[in-house]
């Protein structure tokens, strides 16, 4: 596997298009981190981390609906492994004019967009979700 985020994501996206309840994946301190950021902002019920049949580790990603509807609408990879986008914290562009969320990978760490742009930090962009 050459991008393992965006797998992670879009095993994310079937999973709300499916309607599971939950999505295991491989786990990944980055995976953990975007996970952290998704339940802080609603998109996720919650995750946790668990070993599957074989004693790998994996993160387990509960999802949240709204009547039924997914709560994540779109989310899509920005930065890829053969595209790296890297952007000054003036710079990060909005998601939906504000009504979704970018995930930057910074100095200090993964942070949402609101977030980089009030500590002034810049980074590469990940992924928007809305």
């Amino acid at each position: 596997m050459t991008d393992p985020i965006s797998d992670f994501l879009t095993r994310l996206r079937n999973a709300s298009k499916a309607r599971l309840e939950e999505c295991p994946s491989p786990h990944s301190k980055l995976k953990e981190g975007i996970a952290a950021i998704l339940k802080s902002e609603g998109f996720i019920s919650g995750y946790h981390d668990s070993v599957d049949e074989l004693g790998h580790k994996t993160l387990v990603v509960k999802m949240k609906y709204v009547d039924g509807t997914p709560a994540i609408s779109g989310l899509n990879r920005a930065s890829t492994p053969g595209r790296r986008l890297y952007f000054g914290y003036s710079d990060i562009p909005r998601v939906l004019n504000g009504l979704g969320i970018s995930i930057l990978s910074t100095s200090r760490g993964l942070m949402k967009d609101a977030d980089c742009r009030r500590n002034k930090a810049g980074g590469e962009l990940i992924c928007n979700v809305w």
